[in-house]
C-alpha cells in the first residue's frame, strides 16, 4: 500500500491556502524597492537609492520566546508577529540601522492556515511600524515533533547604515546620561518566569479583570512588544547620540553595560518613574531582590539612549514629539556594571 506525504501527517494544501490568505498582509508592507517579479525562491531588494559613502548591513535575528503559549492559550494570533519583527528591527536600530527588510520562520505540528495568517497580519503589522518589507519567510510543519496547535516563530531583520554613523559606545564617558523610553509592557522576555508566576493553562483564569494590573492578565501579558524604530531613526537626525541599549533578556543589569567601553558602569535611579504594576505583582509573587528582577525583566523601560549632558534636553524633546514616554533614568560613572539607587 502507498504512503503519502498527507499520510505522514504533512498536507501541502494546507500550505498553499496559507500562502493565498497571507499575501494581501504581506503586500501591505512593500515599498518601491521589493522586486518581487524577479524570482520566487529568493526575497529581493534593491539598496540602489541608499546615499551614502560607505553603506554597512546590520542584520538581527530572534524569536519571540514562551509567550507564544498565551497566544496559543487563549486563540489570540494577531500581535504576536508584532513581538517578532520588533524583537529584531529594535536591535538592529541600536546600531542607528534603518530596518529595510523582515523574514519569518513559522514552524508547527499541523499547520492550520487561518492561524498562520492571523500571525503573518501582525507580523506585517510590525513591519509598517518599522518601516521595512516583509519579502519572505518559511513555514515548516512538523507532525511528531510540534504538538497538534503549537507552533514557534521567530525573525530575521536586515538594515543599513552609514559606516561613519555607527553607534557602537566607544565614546561613551562617564557623565553621560541615559535617557529611559517607556515599554508597552513585558515585551518579550522573561517568559518562562511569567509562566511559573502566573500559570498558562487556565484560559478563564487569565480572562478576569485584576484590579492590580488595570486590566485582564491576559491583555497585560500579550500586550505586543513595542517597536521604537521611527522613534530612534528620527532622534539620530537631530542629535549626537552615543549608544542605545535594547532592554530585552538580562533587563538592565546586563544589557545596559553592553553599549559602555572599558572603564564606565552606571547608576541608575529607580524612582526615576513609577514602574509598572505588572512588575511588582511578580516581584511579590516571585520573592525575588531588585536586583534579581532588574536583571530579569524591563521593569517599564524598552530602550535606553545614552547622549552627553548638554544634549540631553533636545533627545528628550525629539522623543516625545515622536510620542515617547521618556525619564531621566541614570548617569554613567567610571567603574562597571549597573548601580540601581
Amino acid at each position: 500500500m502507498a504512503i503519502s506525504y498527507k499520510d505522514s501527517g504533512v498536507d501541502v494544501t494546507r500550505g498553499y491556502k496559507a500562502v493565498e490568505l497571507m499575501k494581501k498582509y504581506v503586500k501591505t508592507t512593500y515599498d518601491d524597492n521589493v522586486l518581487g517579479d524577479i524570482g520566487s525562491f529568493g526575497g529581493f531588494y534593491s539598496i540602489a537609492g541608499e546615499k551614502m559613502e560607505e553603506p554597512v548591513l546590520v542584520a538581527g535575528t530572534d524569536g519571540v520566546g514562551t509567550k507564544l503559549r498565551y497566544a496559543i492559550l487563549l486563540g489570540k494570533h494577531d500581535t504576536i508577529g508584532i513581538d517578532a519583527v520588533a524583537m529584531c528591527v529594535n536591535d538592529i536600530v541600536c546600531q542607528g540601522a534603518k530596518p529595510l527588510f523582515f523574514l519569518d520562520y513559522y514552524a508547527c505540528g499541523r499547520l492550520y492556515p487561518e492561524a498562520e495568517a492571523e500571525v503573518v497580519k501582525g507580523i506585517a503589522a510590525g513591519c509598517r511600524m518599522a518601516g521595512c518589507a516583509l519579502i519572505g519567510g518559511e513555514t515548516a510543519e512538523m507532525p511528531g515533533f510540534y504538538p497538534d496547535g503549537e507552533y514557534d516563530l521567530a525573525g530575521f531583520a536586515v538594515g543599513i547604515v552609514d559606516k561613519k554613523k555607527v553607534i557602537n559606545g566607544k565614546d561613551i564617558a562617564a557623565g553621560d546620561v541615559l535617557l529611559g523610553i517607556k515599554s508597552s509592557g513585558i515585551h518579550s522576555n522573561g517568559y518562562s518566569l511569567v509562566r511559573k508566576l502566573f500559570g498558562d493553562s487556565d484560559k478563564a483564569e487569565m480572562e478576569k479583570y485584576d484590579d492590580r494590573l488595570g486590566g485582564t492578565l491576559a491583555e497585560v501579558l500579550l500586550t505586543p512588544t513595542k517597536i521604537y524604530v521611527r522613534s530612534i531613526l528620527s532622534l539620530i537626525e537631530k542629535v549626537p547620540v552615543k549608544g542605545i541599549a535594547h532592554i530585552t533578556g538580562g533587563g538592565f543589569i546586563e544589557n545596559i553595560p553592553r553599549i559602555f567601553p572599558e572603564g564606565i558602569g552606571c547608576e541608575i535611579d529607580k524612582h526615576s518613574y513609577e514602574v509598572p504594576a505588572v512588575f511588582r505583582v511578580m516581584q511579590e509573587k516571585a520573592g525575588i531582590s531588585d536586583e534579581q528582577i532588574y536583571n530579569t525583566f524591563n521593569m517599564g523601560i524598552g530602550m535606553v539612549v545614552c547622549v552627553s549632558p548638554e544634549n540631553a534636553a533636545a533627545a528628550k524633546k525629539s522623543l516625545e514629539e515622536s510620542g515617547e514616554e521618556v525619564v531621566l533614568l541614570g548617569k554613567t560613572v567610571s567603574g562597571k556594571g549597573v548601580t540601581l539607587k
